[in-house]
């Protein structure tokens, strides 16, 4: 008699036993997920930056009246959307349907930045950025990631993500030639 009612007095120990597990294995299995997650973002950025650094130095950074390149809108849109995925330039606008490629990123995050050449040493004289002279450098800061773990959610800033590539001339050829 007094081990039946030994075994009454427990009937909900289990259930809560299989609560408190369940809780830090379900973290543990989020926690999993998010780390690719979270590597998948990593590489998606960096890859982001070297495709747009790469658009950039194919296409010549033709000045706009504003004195910003014209070509920093392609550029950007390019690590949003990919190339495959904007109207041809000069427009560079995404096409319908299409979503960003990582998501959160959004244009303010990305810089894109054009270095001439310094062909005569004098740092006071223009430098020229054209067919195979000067870099264009991609960056991409301040991108938020989202942590979704029960119990845990947080948000991490990446880190600076940032690709320079020299110009080329990929068959364009100049006019003074």
């Amino acid at each position: 008699m007094r081990i039946e009612n030994h075994r009454k007095n427990e009937s909900g120990k289990s259930l809560a036993e299989f609560a408190v597990v369940a809780l830090f294995f379900f973290m543990l299995i989020f926690g999993v997920i998010e780390f690719g997650r979270f590597l998948y973002t990593h590489n998606a950025l960096n890859d982001a930056a070297r495709r747009g650094a790469r658009y950039a130095v194919l296409h010549r950074a033709e000045i706009a009246q504003d004195g910003t390149p014209r070509v920093a809108k392609c550029v950007k849109n390019v690590v949003m959307y990919g190339e495959t995925h904007i109207t041809a330039y000069p427009n560079c606008d995404p096409l319908a349907g299409h979503p960003v490629l990582i998501n959160g990123i959004a244009s303010a995050t990305v810089e894109v930045k054009f270095n001439g050449a310094d062909l005569d040493g004098n740092p006071l004289s223009p430098n020229p950025y054209g067919a195979n002279l000067g870099t264009a450098t991609v960056t991409i800061t301040g991108f938020v990631f989202r942590i979704n773990i029960p119990v845990f959610g947080r948000r991490v800033t990446m880190q600076k993500y940032s690709t320079t590539l020299p110009a080329e001339s990929a068959g364009f050829e100049p006019s003074n030639i």
